[in-house]
């Protein structure tokens, strides 16, 4: 099936900013199960310093703020069509070593929560039905709930709070994959719900490296494996490096941002 995104952020200021630099991350791939039609990223505010491909294959575009700029406008949208492969990208892509999937990171370090979790999980399984009972156990460990946690909240920290949106899941299940001995990544992405065409927010599970299928997405957050509704931005070691924006100013006064995304068919 073919999927239309719409995704607009807008950025205001009560005072400019004296220095500003954005990283976008919102490119989809082409790759197993969704393959990009059309795709185009359109700037207001803003002016391309430089696109490259990063480490984990994410189209990047660096953003620097025009001077004197109130409101920044970034519109990307495309179409793309969709294949529902249960979760199974297969083959390991990139510049990363699939070894560096084992790294820890602050935001996924383990500590007594995760270890409590980690408690009877098996290694070097291979065995997909393993990690759909982790998804579970995550699920009742950590209730989702918005507004409750933020961009800085650790694996550990969501647990210890027990409630989270979809970061924080992904977050627990990579910490506890990678404890485990099995390669983990972030993924952050678009989904088409079925109550709903205008959301708030991006969307975000975790994959894994599973011997004798490759890389395997699980949403903790609804209880599946990705289908033809997911569609994948980016991924990286964890949050900080699959965000689909992420940046800095330097200067200028009363920030606000407003997001809207559409997902449908």
């Amino acid at each position: 099936m073919q999927l239309n995104i719409s995704h607009k952020t807008q950025y205001n200021f009560h005072t400019p900013p004296v220095y500003g630099l954005q990283k976008l991350r919102l490119t989809p791939k082409s790759n197993s199960g969704q393959e990009v039609l059309s795709w185009n990223i359109d700037i207001q505010g803003g002016e391309v310093e430089a696109e490259y491909e990063d480490e984990f294959k994410n189209r990047v575009h660096l953003i620097r703020i025009s001077d004197n700029i109130k409101q920044i406008k970034i519109e990307s949208k495309g179409t793309l069509e969709m294949t529902d492969r249960n979760g199974v990208i297969g083959d390991h892509g990139g510049y990363a070593p699939l070894w560096l999937f084992l790294r820890k990171t602050p935001l996924t370090q383990p500590g007594p929560n995760v270890r409590a979790l980690l408690k009877g999980f098996p290694n070097g399984s291979q065995d997909i039905g393993i990690f759909h009972e982790l998804s579970k156990k995550i699920a009742k460990k950590v209730a989702y709930v918005t507004g409750v946690t933020d961009s800085f909240t650790t694996a550990e920290g969501a647990i210890n709070l027990g409630k989270g949106v979809c970061q924080d899941h992904a977050h627990i299940f990579i910490t506890i994959a990678r404890e485990a001995g099995y390669p983990a990544r972030y993924v952050s992405g678009y989904l088409m719900m079925d109550d709903r065409i205008v959301q708030e927010a991006t969307h975000a599970w975790a994959e894994v490296w599973i011997e004798g299928l490759g890389w395997t997405g699980f949403d903790v957050s609804n209880q599946i494996s990705p289908d033809a509704r997911y569609v994948r931005i980016a991924t990286g070691l964890d949050y900080t490096q699959a965000a689909p924006i992420s940046g800095l100013t330097m200067g200028g006064s009363g920030e606000s941002i407003d997001v809207s995304v559409q997902v449908q068919q």
